[in-house]
């Protein structure tokens, strides 16, 4: 992802200050609803694969995965640059595995 201003102009990203500045808007415009749904899906897919594998949070892992692949999907569709998009199928992938570790190890509801 190559800033806006990358003086060397060889996609290394060295802004004139020499330091890398990463942003989810390469297309020079502010897209702030879209990269909320970004930070969203990532965290929501964060903790959907780490309780995945904790068989007794097999409920919240259930559904923060579900709500978390669904909302993916739909930051997916409004996303504005290929950075977002990248980070969108990160999340989406995360909160797959968690719900399906969820679902394998009890599903949505808790057991009795």
């Amino acid at each position: 992802m190559r800033h806006a201003t990358d003086s060397a102009g060889d996609g290394t990203g060295s802004a004139k200050g020499g330091h890398f500045h990463f942003t989810l808007n390469t297309d020079g415009r502010r897209h702030p609803a879209e990269n909320a749904l970004v930070v969203c899906t990532l965290v929501f897919g964060l903790v959907a694969f780490v309780t995945g594998f904790v068989v007794r949070a097999h409920v919240i892992a259930s559904w923060v995965g579900a709500i978390g692949f669904c909302g993916g999907l739909y930051a997916q569709y409004v996303s504005s640059t290929t950075a977002q998009r990248s980070l969108i199928i990160v999340g989406v992938v995360a909160s797959f595995v968690g719900v399906a570790l969820g679902i394998a190890h009890g599903g949505f509801v808790p057991r009795p």
